[in-house]
């Protein structure tokens, strides 16, 4: 792909100090770099690959980890933010400027392409290696297939087909878009290849054997159906290979910089304070009236990127989410803006010209709210832009989730419902309140309980748009739920998929106006 291959990466991989090669390395010199000294140095891979791992990290931080979570039934953008940047406010509004020409879609595009490509270097390279049970080379292929396999999972979900990046198939495949059998197919066996050769334990934020078996079970609950690839049996014993080796922990631990990577933690994005390292959500998804009054020196000022849906914030009384008792509500939502016994109004902000619509101080995300950053911490740090807390990826409770959905569908609803209890007896405590205990129920009823579970669990940690597409709830509650989507009245069926960015088609020769997605322009 002519817009893929624009990303010259090795050298910022390997010389942290260098941002582009393409200044002072003609084509044919970078690839020897590339094939002859990077590719047949398994030191030398290990440090590209960790420099995916980097990459990872890096579109996962500030605004570019917050566009995925944007329209959704769970997260939608703050009432500034829709005003003021009508581009981005598409991702709520499904209104014509979601399109081919939205930078912000372009670049949750263009940001996946480097890391698939480096993996797929990585993985051809590794082809000529003694592949020895537990040696590094084994463990390092396995990574990389998990990597290229969890991108291009990311990539089919949000934009559908998408291009094969097999290196020993290049002539074959091209840079177009292939079908979506084949495109899961190639992923299927991607984490398959990772269950293989993966480590058992590995340095924390690195791909664990553990962590491929419950994407590949992911994979096999989300593949369309029309691959004939789906398949909750598969799913179910990929997750009971896994789920043994970790554990539930105190949901609050779970948010606690003081307790990173608990026992619960399959894969998660490693971060701190200090910059470049810092995650810098924080600063974006804190309240605005917040920082006005007291500005970034508090933990949960910030920019009302995203805030939740009333959905996702509100009691069951209130036609929202949340039970009387369930500790997860406090954990992962903050209701209260008052500091240092003072509490915020919205007087000094009214040059927001918001009128009605103000939310600066109506309920927030909270679980990324990192104390070390506040003035009140001693630590010095006094602004929010440097928090740092770890990103989950994969967690157990998320996995223990997905296999009581596979047991429902095959039609072991009694074990299902016995499974999601033990997630939900954590949220009360340990001791789960009989009625509070999920009982006897239709396998349609599990289906439709099932998805409010996961964003009490789950909420606002990035799987809830995978989660709607995959089955096929998308348009529906998004619609119902969805503030700016509801008022705007312009979802259809064709937004479960995004568009195919314009300079995609513009300089891929493989790929040409007609293979736009259905709906867009």
């Amino acid at each position: 792909m002519k817009v893929i291959n624009r990303y010259i990466w090795l050298l910022t991989l390997i010389l942290l100090s260098i941002t582009s090669c393409s200044d002072f390395l003609d084509e044919s010199s970078k690839k020897d770099l590339e094939e002859e000294v990077v590719y047949t140095d398994v030191k030398t891979i290990e440090k590209v690959l960790k420099g995916v791992y980097t990459r990872w990290g890096d579109i996962r931080s500030d605004e570019a980890g917050l566009i995925m979570m944007m329209g959704t039934d769970e997260v939608q953008q703050g009432a500034f933010q829709m005003k003021s940047e009508p581009t981005k406010a598409a991702f709520d509004r499904f209104d014509t400027n979601l399109n081919g020409e939205l930078g912000y879609n372009k670049n949750q595009w263009d940001s996946r392409w480097p890391m698939i490509n480096e993996a797929a270097k990585i993985i051809k390279g590794l082809n000529s290696f003694d592949l020895t049970e537990g040696s590094l080379a084994a463990h390092l292929m396995g990574e990389a297939s998990f990597l290229r396999g969890f991108f291009s999972f990311e990539m089919t979900m949000y934009w559908g087909e998408i291009p094969i990046k097999d290196r020993d198939r290049d002539l074959e495949l091209g840079d177009g878009r292939q079908p979506l059998k084949d495109v899961w197919e190639f992923i299927i066996e991607d984490f398959t290849r990772a269950t293989e050769y993966s480590p058992e334990t590995n340095t924390s934020g690195r791909v664990t054997r553990g962590a491929a078996w419950a994407m590949l079970g992911k994979v096999y609950m989300s593949a369309p159906e029309e691959t004939g690839l789906r398949d909750f049996s598969k799913a179910k014993e990929c997750f009971e290979q896994m789920m043994d080796s970790y554990q539930l922990v105190a949901f609050a631990d779970l948010f606690d910089y003081n307790k990173p990577n608990t026992a619960e933690s399959i894969l998660a994005l490693q971060y701190s304070t200090t910059s470049p390292n810092n995650n810098k959500i924080q600063f974006q998804i804190g309240s605005r009236a917040v920082q006005s009054f007291f500005g970034d020196k508090c933990s949960f000022s910030g920019y009302d990127k995203i805030l939740p849906t009333e959905f996702a914030y509100e009691t069951v009384e209130n036609g929202g989410l949340w039970e009387e008792g369930d500790l997860r509500k406090e954990e992962s939502i903050r209701y209260d803006f008052t500091y240092n016994g003072v509490t915020p109004d919205y007087s000094n902000i009214l040059w927001e010209d918001l009128g009605d619509e103000h939310d600066e101080l109506k309920p927030h995300i909270k679980k990324y709210e990192d104390f070390r950053t506040d003035e009140n911490s001693g630590l010095g740090i006094n602004n929010m832009w440097h928090s740092g807390k770890n990103i989950h990826i994969l967690r157990l409770a998320d996995i223990k989730l997905c296999y009581a959905e596979c047991l429902n569908e095959l039609d072991k609803t009694e074990e299902a419902i016995a499974v999601v209890n033990e997630v939900r007896a954590r949220a009360w405590g340990g001791t789960l309140p009989e009625d509070k205990a999920w009982k006897t129920m239709s396998k349609d009823e599990f289906r439709d309980k099932i998805m409010d579970e996961r964003i009490r669990e789950l909420f606002a940690e990035y799987w809830r748009r995978i989660d709607l597409i995959r089955t096929g709830k998308y348009v529906e509650l998004v619609k119902e739920r969805n503030r700016w989507a509801r008022e705007a009245g312009l979802i259809q069926e064709f937004h479960m998929r995004l568009p195919i960015p314009n300079t995609e088609i513009d300089l891929n020769e493989d790929i040409s106006r007609e293979d736009q997605n259905p709906g867009y322009r």
